[in-house]
C-alpha cells in the first residue's frame, strides 16, 4: 500500500485557508483537518476551566491532563474532529472570546508538541488536506504537497468582519510569526498564492492545477 498523502495549507489569518482547504479535501476525497479548531478547542477547554492562558505552566498542565481523542466524522466532506470528554464545541470555538486566547494558547511550546503529535495520528484516516500555520514546516514537512496562502491586510480584515468575527489579523500574524515554537514562516519549497483578488474556486483550480498528478482517492 503507498504512503497516504498529505496535503499542506498554510498561511495568514483569514488568508482562505479553511475555505480552500475544504473545497479541496472535496474535490479529491481527502479527509479535511483544521489544526487551528485544535487549537481553538484547547483555548475554548482553558477558558471553561477557568485557566488562564497567559499561565503557559497551567495551559500546558491541562493539555496533558484533558480527555481528548480524535474522530474522523464522514458525510459530504470527511473531516477530523478533537472530541474533549466526547463533546465536540463547535460553536463555542468560533466565539471572540475564544479568537483572542488563541494566541497564547498557541505560543506554548509543551501545547505544540502536544499538538504537533496529534495532528501527525490524523494520517490514520487517510489522505489528508490538512490546513493551518505550520504544517509544511513543522507537522508533514516531508510532504511534496506545500501551499502558502496570503492576502492583503486590508482585503483579510474585510473577511474576518464578514465572518463577524473581531480580529486584528495583523497583530495575530505577529504574535504567531514571533513565536518561539513552531513560528508562522512560508515553509520551504512551497508555493506562494496570493488570493487577495480571486475567488475561493480561482484559488482552488490553481492549487489543483499543481497537483493535477494525484488521482481521488489514492492511498485509500
Amino acid at each position: 500500500m503507498e504512503p497516504h498523502i498529505v496535503i499542506a495549507i498554510d498561511g495568514t489569518s483569514a488568508s482562505g485557508k479553511s475555505t480552500n482547504a475544504k473545497l479541496i479535501a472535496k474535490a479529491l476525497g481527502y479527509v479535511y483537518v483544521d489544526t487551528g479548531a485544535m487549537y481553538r478547542t484547547l483555548a475554548w477547554y482553558c477558558l471553561k476551566k477557568n485557566v488562564d492562558v497567559n499561565d503557559h505552566k497551567a495551559v500546558a498542565s491541562l493539555c496533558r491532563r484533558w480527555k481528548s481523542e480524535l474522530k474522523c466524522v464522514d458525510g459530504e466532506l470527511r473531516h477530523i474532529q478533537l472530541l474533549v470528554d466526547g463533546y465536540y464545541p463547535e460553536k463555542e470555538v468560533r466565539t471572540n472570546e475564544t479568537s483572542a486566547a488563541v494566541p497564547h494558547v498557541a505560543a506554548v511550546p509543551k501545547v505544540r508538541e502536544w499538538m504537533k503529535k496529534a495532528q501527525r495520528q490524523c494520517i490514520q484516516f487517510g489522505n489528508l488536506v490538512m490546513e493551518g500555520r505550520d504544517i509544511g514546516t513543522n507537522i508533514f514537512p516531508d510532504t511534496d504537497f506545500k501551499f502558502f496562502l496570503d492576502a492583503s491586510p486590508a482585503v483579510r480584515a474585510s473577511r474576518r468582519q464578514a465572518q463577524g468575527v473581531v480580529e486584528d489579523v495583523h497583530k495575530r500574524d505577529q504574535i504567531d510569526s514571533q513565536r518561539a515554537a513552531a513560528p508562522l514562516m512560508r515553509p520551504l519549497g512551497s508555493i506562494v498564492i496570493d488570493n487577495s483578488h480571486q475567488t475561493p474556486a480561482e484559488t482552488v483550480a490553481e492549487i489543483l492545477a499543481k497537483i493535477e498528478g494525484i488521482k481521488p482517492g489514492r492511498g485509500n
